[in-house]
């Protein structure tokens, strides 16, 4: 489990594909206190620590996961928003962020407004379960955010200077592809309703 407050980004240094699998390589500040066996969110992807060194370590992505994420666009140098899993007598300072991504979505524009950012993102789905609303949650690359604009199949979220430049967000732009995990809490409720609904 997350919160979506991302801890620092991490670099991608090498990519090695083994049949449908990706073996991906990082760098980040806290590699000495990292453990194999470990769930880090890697752009809100939950991926599990398989190796490790004094100066790296390795993750491994299977197919499912290359084909829903992101992950498929990386590339060695690509910045990379890590968390590590909240602890159980931690502040949760976001939201519940599973590191389960529903799907991607395409960064439509960014817009600068006196020192802060919005950018405006559209998805394409068909699950009553894949929504936003008003001033909701929202996982963008492992960043808990608030929504604001909600729209059907769209919405906008609103960067301060302080996220921009501890994030990736500083390198998103109109037509990159970014990873979306909506609200868990949302979700089940429109679970249930389709459920009662007889849908």
């Amino acid at each position: 489990m997350f919160s979506g407050i991302v801890e620092e980004t991490a670099t991608v240094v090498k990519l090695e594909k083994d049949q449908e699998n990706l073996h991906i390589t990082l760098s980040c500040s806290f590699v000495n206190e990292l453990s194999v066996d470990q769930s880090i969110s890697h752009d809100g992807v939950c991926l599990t620590v398989v190796k490790k060194t004094d100066k790296d370590y390795m993750v491994t992505a299977i197919f499912e996961t290359l084909q829903k994420t992101n992950l498929r666009y990386w590339k060695e140098g690509t910045s990379v928003n890590l968390e590590r899993s909240v602890k159980a007598d931690g502040r949760l300072d976001g939201h519940m962020v599973q590191g389960h991504i529903d799907l991607t979505a395409i960064c439509t524009e960014v817009k600068e407004v006196e020192g802060s950012w919005y950018y405006s993102f559209q998805y394409e789905s068909k699950s009553e379960e894949h929504i936003t609303v008003e001033k909701g949650s929202v996982s963008v690359n492992g960043v808990s955010l608030t929504v604001v604009n909600s729209r059907e199949k769209s919405f906008q979220v609103a960067i301060i200077p302080y996220t921009y430049q501890v994030t990736n967000f500083h390198y998103i732009k109109p037509g990159t592809v970014v990873n979306i995990e909506f609200d868990i809490i949302g979700k089940y409720i429109a679970r249930i309703l389709k459920k009662q609904l007889g849908k």
